[in-house]
């Protein structure tokens, strides 16, 4: 096929989107060339088969296929890869029986499958044709090997660290992949609901649960290659899903059996020397020589030599682990700090050795309980030796014992006394800062290593248990680099020859805390006292800046009783007040106010505002126009931050008129006839909050028998609860105590403040007489 190109002359150009199309034209071209070439590649093979199977010409082999593909309501080319699937691995009948129409997926898939493919292809190919349809999300195809295990040819939709984790599996691995029967039917995840037992399923992340379906390739005479499909959603797949799957891996199944699995690495030869050396070493160990990748990354190890103790720990698979890899022997060993103790050994060079780690067998599918072991690694070359030191019971309860010593900063000793001969202990060296070279010292010359000052008290204990048996307890100090030690040792005679058996303790961290402890005590008792004075001179301040009334007051006409009670919580006195009384034109002035904090300061600002709020109305100053004053006052105190808020209101008897302003203070109670209402509020912002504020002034006419509650927030507040609950549980309180007699406080306190007080309550309880 030509295309015209234009000749390029002087002066002219050939157009690049034109010689780009053609380009594109050709590469189409030779691609629908090729893929004709490989369908017919595909039919010709297919012929072959039934050539060889019935002995019939070519020509009569085309027409059976033909008549198969219609029979079967199939293509051409789907039932030619189906011929050659069952041509290859091990043969179903020839003259089947009619069978229903390939789903869509796999007739879409059969074209794709008319090239030859890599298992990596092939399975990016099964994905992208089965994804979509049955929203699979990734698939992965295993061979097995001779030696029972299972290798991953191919995957896709899975990256590569969760693929080199499940390359090998091995025959005792329990997975449902290594259970899907080769001649039987597909494992699903559903058969393995009820087995608690297996490892967990492959390709399944952590933390997710995917469905899976294996499929072997159909007949079962032919090569041993599962087909996994595995996505994201739980649940079994449908039968609609299982018979597309079927149809799939049916087409797929003539270059499946043309896969083989990858050889493995053969191992280098060996010396003599090497081999005798791990033939007669009588510990676990192995030679293992690191397999790389095609970027040059160690994948794997493959185990050139073996002890027979290293065969048993990389045991249950059976046969001689020689040049098998380390992942198929034993994949629990991936991932762990074993592996990469391993892999930085080899980089490195620098030797490599465990902490003590349970290691798991399993034998004739049953878990074996955990044998712990230490790994040693040592580079040897380019390959590694791997000795593995097992950890019997009794090496066991010996690190438990130095642990023990250790943690308790203890350590044994022993004296013969017969023989003059001490034996200690590591940890009795380390807490003496004594070099283990310089060897232990004998009992007598013990209390020379203690200070001066504790050197008689020590020989005369150690005369005790020498001459008379006495056990020696005894405490004593010794210095060195750290500084002062405190030391107690405790030893008894025993045994014929007598021997002198003691432990040694470091009590240094112990009587740091018990000196830390006393001078905590000390502050404690030193930090009460001056609060309890504090408190004790701010009670008295109190008291003499806000006396009490000890009986109801009449003010202006009106009956007023105070009720005030300190914080329970803690010994700090707040900042509540409160002020009562008559103004010389006969009007009655009632203030209640509120200071931020506690102590001293809180009483002190209390006091300046107290007083000051009343000499600003008694000399003619408005309610605003005093709360106004009084802001600036406490912006320009000694403490520039403290805030209040407070209550002025002014009674007018002639014509029983109730003015009043609030700074950021709660609303007075109005009890009027039984019913209970909160005065509106006017504006009005807190003291101290800003250098400007807005006040405003509201009124209320009171008639006979009402009642007005000035109260501060510590009648109503309950942390954590919203403020708008303690306020409707007041004005229920009140509804509920009318207070018809005298007294009317006490029944409302005892019903508001049922537990321990965190605040300062004050209350002003102001009454119209009824009519008369």
């Amino acid at each position: 096929m030509r295309e015209p190109v234009a000749p390029v002359g002087s002066g002219a150009a050939p157009d690049l989107v034109e010689l780009a199309g053609i380009v594109a034209r050709q590469r189409a071209e030779l691609d629908r060339l090729r893929e004709q070439a490989a369908t017919a590649a595909v039919v010709e093979r297919a012929k072959g088969v039934v050539m060889a199977r019935t002995g019939c010409s070519a020509d009569t082999a085309g027409e059976e296929l033909l008549r198969r593909a219609e029979a079967g309501r199939r293509t051409l080319l789907e039932e030619c890869r189906i011929t050659l699937g069952e041509g290859d691995c091990g043969d179903t009948t020839a003259d089947s029986p009619a069978e229903p129409s390939l789903p869509d997926a796999p007739r879409r898939l059969a074209p794709a499958l008319a090239q030859d493919r890599s298992p990596q292809e092939l399975a990016r190919c099964l994905l992208a044709h089965l994804g979509p349809e049955l929203a699979a999300d990734s698939v992965m195809i295993y061979a097995r090997r001779d030696g029972g295990a299972l290798e991953l040819l191919g995957h896709a939709g899975i990256d590569d660290r969760l693929a080199a984790q499940w390359r090998h599996v091995p025959p005792f691995g329990g997975a449902e992949v290594s259970d899907a029967p080769a001649a039987g039917e597909p494992r699903r995840p559903e058969d393995l609901a009820e087995d608690g037992t297996r490892r967990p399923p492959i390709g399944d992340p952590p933390g997710r649960r995917w469905s899976h379906a294996w499929l072997p390739l159909p007949g079962g005479d032919g090569p041993d290659i599962r087909v996994g499909v595995l996505r994201g959603r739980p649940g079994p797949f449908t039968p609609r899903e299982r018979d597309r799957l079927r149809e799939a891996v049916r087409l797929c199944a003539g270059r499946l059996c043309g896969f083989t699995t990858p050889p493995e690495p053969a191992a280098g030869t060996l010396p003599d020397a090497v081999r005798a050396l791990f033939t007669a070493l009588p510990v676990p160990a192995m030679l293992l020589t690191p397999v790389r990748g095609p970027a040059g990354a160690t994948e794997d190890f493959r185990v050139d030599a073996v002890t027979a103790q290293g065969a048993d720990v990389l045991g249950g698979t059976g046969g001689d682990p020689a040049g098998r890899r380390l992942r198929e022997l034993r994949p629990d060993l991936a991932d762990t700090p074993v592996w990469r103790g391993c892999l930085a050994a080899l980089a490195g060079g620098e030797p490599y050795e465990s902490e003590p780690f349970g290691l798991q067998d399993m034998v004739d599918g049953v878990t074996e309980p955990a044998t712990t072991y230490v790994v040693r690694v040592t580079r040897l070359g380019d390959s590694l030796v791997l000795i593995w030191v097992r950890h019997t019971s009794f090496d066991r309860q010996e690190q438990r014992l130095a642990d023990l010593q250790r943690l308790g900063d203890l350590g044994w000793a022993n004296w013969n006394l017969a023989g003059r001969e001490a034996s200690w202990s590591p940890q009795v060296f380390a807490i003496l800062g004594r070099d283990p070279a310089e060897g232990p010292v004998g009992l007598t010359g013990l209390p020379g290593l203690a200070v001066p000052e504790d050197r008689p008290a020590l020989s005369r204990a150690v005369d005790a248990l020498l001459d008379d048996g006495v056990p020696l307890d005894a405490p004593f100090r010794v210095r060195g680099t750290r500084g002062v030690r405190h030391l107690r040792l405790a030893a008894e005679l025993h045994g014929t020859p007598l021997e002198v058996h003691g432990f040694l303790q470091d009590l240094t961290a112990r009587r740091r805390a018990e000196l830390a402890l006393v001078e905590s005590e000390r502050a404690i008792l030193t930090q009460h006292d001056v609060l309890q004075a504090e408190r004790t001179l701010v009670a008295r301040l109190q008291n003499a800046l806000l006396p009490l009334p000890q009986r109801a007051v009449d003010l202006a006409g009106l009956r007023v009783e105070v009720a005030y009670l300190p914080a329970q919580a803690g010994i700090h006195v707040g900042g509540d007040w409160f002020s009562a009384i008559e103004l010389p034109d006969g009007d009655a002035l009632f203030v209640v106010g509120d200071v931020a904090g506690h102590g001293v300061g809180a009483v002190a600002t209390m006091a300046q505002l107290r007083f000051t709020a009343k000499g600003m109305v008694i000399t003619g100053s408005s309610l605003t126009g005093a709360l106004a004053r009084l802001n600036t006052l406490l912006l320009h105190s000694r403490d520039s931050h403290g805030t209040a808020t407070m209550v002025l209101a002014r009674y007018e008897p002639v014509r029983r008129r109730l003015v009043w302003a609030q700074a950021g203070h709660l609303p007075p109670l109005l009890l009027r006839d039984g019913e209970v209402t909160y005065l509106p509020r006017p504006r009005g912002m807190l003291l101290g909050g800003a250098a400007s504020p807005h006040f405003e002034e509201a009124e209320c006419r009171l008639e006979p028998g009402d009642r007005v509650l000035l109260y501060t927030d510590g009648l109503v507040e309950r942390p954590p609860e919203n403020i708008d609950v303690g306020l409707a549980r007041l004005a229920a309180a009140v509804a509920a105590h009318p207070g018809d007699g005298n007294g009317f406080p006490g029944p409302l306190l005892a019903t508001m403040l049922d537990g321990e007080r965190r605040d300062d309550v004050c209350l002003l309880d102001i009454r119209v007489p009824g009519q008369r």
